[in-house]
């Protein structure tokens, strides 16, 4: 899942109106969704510490935030916690969950937190200069500065978040109708198009075709649709002719299909100059190039296509927006981190005790797991074919019969052995 992706948002919740009557779910329905919440979970907090504070990290590269509204409520200085302090300093306050942002330090506990100091790190100077803050800090997204989710937009619409400003905005106002969640990666919103202005050179060869829609071109019921022009299509033509195949071949570390995002694999260094003779930027600038006063959209592989000559770097040094060579910078390495973390540090507590245990015991144990799931599985179907709700009682009465059954079957045994 990348910040693009359809579900994603910076905040949760959301209502529905009328009296209907609840949906019956099955039980397996129910694992299943719970199973996908789990999954998004160590997606999003999987990267991020929920024992230890960042602060001692300095601006981490990438973490999970939130905002404390109880703390630091409109009219306040904005500030933004770390997953452990949301626990630990804030577990009865107000949060806005922030997703996640790039090179932050944690706030908790600073000169913008008054009447508390964190518990976690006591000691922490009063700012964070470097911290970059915007109306999400408050609970306010998009070009309308709405909350997410909003009680009066009754528009459906997902929220996307740009990868430049890291603000959230409704589909509708990025200026172009955006594709499919799963066609694209990453976004850039309109404002931060008209700053980073050099991508639109990038946008005409690599960006995802999106349909814009300009209110003049909309009232009179015309749709123009970004399409590669003939230049660029016989550029792609020559490209894949034998005679470039040994240059292709030269470059295997330019990765054609999605590159590797793993934070555990080596990244490509940062800000580091292309021994490619000549400007990627430069030869792209020199075509046609289009521009427009909307969003652009793009898939997984584009940043590895950007220009690293000494000039560009600069470019980007001076428009602090360096993190753009970083494949590493984006969401969705920072969440197949947590989801690789997750999974390698969970561990099967069943199998645990099972490698403890002699074969003996192993075989008894396994016996005694095997008439327990048959039991409650046989015990909680009734449940379900009578459509009534299982209580809190039924599983006490359910565990309190379960073990005396198992004593008088342990008795029997002793009986007949003596």
């Amino acid at each position: 899942m990348a910040a693009a992706a359809e579900g994603a948002g910076p905040g949760g919740g959301g209502g529905g109106a009328g009296a209907a009557e609840e949906p019956v779910v099955s039980l397996a329905e129910v694992l299943a969704e719970n199973e996908e919440l789990e999954k998004e979970a160590r997606a999003v907090l999987g990267g991020s510490d929920h024992e230890r504070c960042s602060y001692s990290q300095g601006a981490v590269k990438r973490q999970a935030l939130y905002a404390c509204s109880t703390c630091t409520p409109p009219g306040a200085e904005p500030a933004g916690i770390c997953l452990a302090c949301s626990y630990e300093c804030h577990g009865s306050h107000r949060l806005l969950e922030l997703y996640t942002k790039r090179n932050f330090r944690c706030d908790c506990g600073n000169s913008k937190f008054k009447n508390l100091q964190c518990k976690l790190l006591p000691e922490k100077g009063k700012v964070n200069s470097g911290n970059k803050y915007n109306d999400n800090f408050y609970g306010l997204y998009c070009t309308c500065k709405r909350p997410y989710p909003d009680p009066e937009d009754e528009i459906p619409d997902e929220m996307i978040q740009c990868i430049v400003c890291e603000d959230w905005f409704h589909g509708r106002h990025l200026g172009a109708v955006p594709p499919d969640s799963g066609d694209f990666h990453e976004m850039v919103c309109q404002a931060c198009m008209k700053h980073c202005h050099f991508l639109w050179a990038y946008a005409s060869q690599f960006a995802v075709p999106a349909l814009t829609k300009a209110n003049s071109l909309e009232d009179e019921g015309i749709v123009l649709n970004v399409e590669e022009t003939e230049e660029q299509k016989k550029e792609i033509k020559k490209e894949s002719r034998p005679e470039h195949q040994e240059i292709k071949e030269e470059k295997q570390t330019e990765q054609i299909n999605e590159p590797s995002t793993s934070f555990g694999s080596a990244c490509p260094e940062v800000g580091v100059k292309s021994e490619e003779s000549g400007c990627k930027l430069k030869e792209l600038q020199s075509k046609q190039v289009l521009k427009k006063d909307t969003a652009t959209f793009w898939p997984s592989n584009w940043r590895s296509k950007l220009c690293t000559c000494e000039d560009c770097l600069k470019m980007y040094s001076e428009l602090e927006v360096q993190f753009l060579t970083d494949e590493c910078d984006t969401v969705l390495a920072y969440e197949n981190k947590g989801t690789s973390d997750q999974e390698t540090d969970r561990r099967d507590p069943l199998m645990d005790t099972l490698n403890s245990m002699n074969r003996v015991q192993q075989v008894e144990l396994i016996c005694e797991y095997n008439d327990l799931k048959t039991e409650l599985t046989d015990y909680l179907r009734r449940f379900a074919d009578e459509g009534t709700v299982v209580k809190r009682e039924d599983i006490q009465h359910f565990f309190e019969e379960f073990q005396s059954r198992k004593r008088r079957r342990t008795n029997r045994m002793q009986y007949y052995c003596s």
